[in-house]
């Protein structure tokens, strides 16, 4: 019997199938672009179970509507071929998966896990999908598994450090996330990893410092991990007031790589907002974005993505912004596992977007009002759903409710101290509070944070 990469057995033998696999694996944890290679080779062994397992992996990171029908074929083969328990068990979370049965789906991952530790590709996979339902210790949990079989690999360490610092056990992820770049330095989820602790922590200029030292590291990775660690650097420059290199990470990096996938279009939403709250002008930038993000239609496939979706619609003007919202509340009625994430936070979130799109500041800040305090559970990681923060904080100050403003601007100065855009924002608060002296001491802290690069 064979074995893949991690040395897990295989019944497949054939060298080009195993070089897919083995492909597959080590691109789904190291974020690299072979792991569509199994797309290949499939087609010509029908009968290898994990082969078509992860065939239909692939087509259901699709994250699109159409993603079941395209993954059901491979499904159809993987259930029938013969395999090993852990070939068959990755069998059997692909048709939950398909089947829109997520927690079966973690529940058979979990399993897997416990009973086959060094299946690292199906632990990630648990990890994503605790991570899309705002399930932080499942995230940790799942990654934690691995241990002390796998402790070696750095995709293990990695996991693991995305899993704390999601649990806001900052110290912990840290030490973590270093641990994986000790095994190997180029390791992106680990600087994924870290670029969140220093965020959360405000270390803004050691996080451009470190970004800036590792980027080049992250030519040829595949185009999620490209366009969100590029993300994450230019959430930095923002902070730092460094509008035009901001806009150049946008157009070089974010927004220049799969523009029809839903990774990719999420964050060039989520970053030009961001702009815009930052004062920035972005120019014509929302056209392509939004056309792009047009065509998906009507796709409510997690409310996550699709709150971003329906921001960037009602920030073009185009009508597919209605058309959305009315599929966000039908699917706020479907008797689904999510229904409460759909009904009680992504439709109250959508209807302020719209509102904030309408100019209407009011009804924004009271609509996401509501749906702020349970955010997480449409998933998405903590420095994601600040986007929705964002939007809420900008409908507060155009209905001009400075005494809200001052609360959540405040608020926000604790994981952004030095924050320039921020203290710009509480001086002319406090101004209009009639507090001047307060209003002086966030006009220094802006000069105090705009040092020469």
């Amino acid at each position: 019997m064979s074995t893949d990469i991690l040395g897990n057995p295989l019944t497949d033998t054939d060298p080009a199938l195993v070089a897919g696999i083995n492909a597959f694996v080590q691109g789904f944890l190291a974020y690299q672009t072979q792991a569509v290679q199994i797309l290949g080779v499939i087609d010509a062994h029908p009968g290898s179970c994990l082969g078509n397992a992860y065939a239909g992996f692939l087509w259901m990171f699709l994250e699109a509507p159409d993603a079941p029908a395209r993954a059901a074929p491979y499904l159809e083969r993987a259930l029938a071929a013969p395999g090993t328990a852990r070939e068959r068990a990755n069998a059997q979370v692909l048709a939950a998966w398909v089947a829109g049965d997520i927690p079966l789906t973690l529940r058979l991952c979990e399993a897997a896990a416990r009973q086959f530790p060094t299946d690292l590709a199906l632990i990630k996979l648990g990890q994503y999908h605790f991570f899309n339902l705002g399930d932080a210790p499942g995230m940790l949990r799942m990654a934690l598994h691995a241990l002390p079989a796998c402790q070696d690999l750095p995709h293990v360490h990695g996991m693991i450090a995305f899993g704390f610092e999601q649990c806001h056990l900052l110290t912990e992820a840290e030490t973590a996330a270093r641990r994986a770049l000790q095994i190997e330095p180029a390791d992106p989820w680990a600087h994924h990893a870290l670029a969140h602790v220093m965020l959360t922590q405000g270390r803004v200029d050691e996080g451009i410092t470190f970004l800036e030292s590792v980027a080049p590291m992250w030519e040829g990775l595949n185009s999620f991990m490209h366009t969100h660690n590029w993300w994450h650097l230019a959430l930095f420059y923002l902070s730092r007031d460094r509008g035009d290199d901001a806009l150049a990470v946008y157009d070089r990096h974010v927004w220049a790589c799969e523009k029809d996938y839903s990774q990719d279009q999420v964050g060039a939403v989520s970053l030009l907002a961001r702009m815009e709250f930052a004062g920035l002008d972005v120019g014509n930038r929302w056209d392509d974005v939004a056309g792009r993000i047009a065509q998906r239609g009507a796709d409510t496939t997690a409310p996550f993505l699709t709150l971003q979706y329906l921001y960037a619609l009602a920030r073009a003007g185009l009508p597919q912004a209605g058309t959305l919202m009315q599929a966000i509340a039908a699917r706020a009625e479907a008797p689904t596992h999510d229904r409460a994430a759909w009904a009680e936070v992504a439709l109250p979130a959508a209807k302020g977007i719209l509102a904030h799109a309408a100019g209407d500041g009011a009804t924004a800040a009271r609509e996401l009002g509501r749906a702020l305090p349970r955010m997480r559970e449409i998933g998405g990681s903590h420095a994601q759903r600040d986007f929705f923060e964002q939007i809420h904080l900008d409908a507060v100050l155009r209905a001009g409710d400075l005494s809200a403003a001052q609360q959540v601007l405040e608020l926000r100065r604790g994981f952004d101290p030095d924050g320039i855009p921020l203290n710009r924002l509480l001086a002319q608060v406090y101004d209009g509070l009639g507090l001047p002296a307060v209003a002086q001491t966030a006009r220094a802290r802006i000069t105090g944070a705009a040092t020469p690069r």
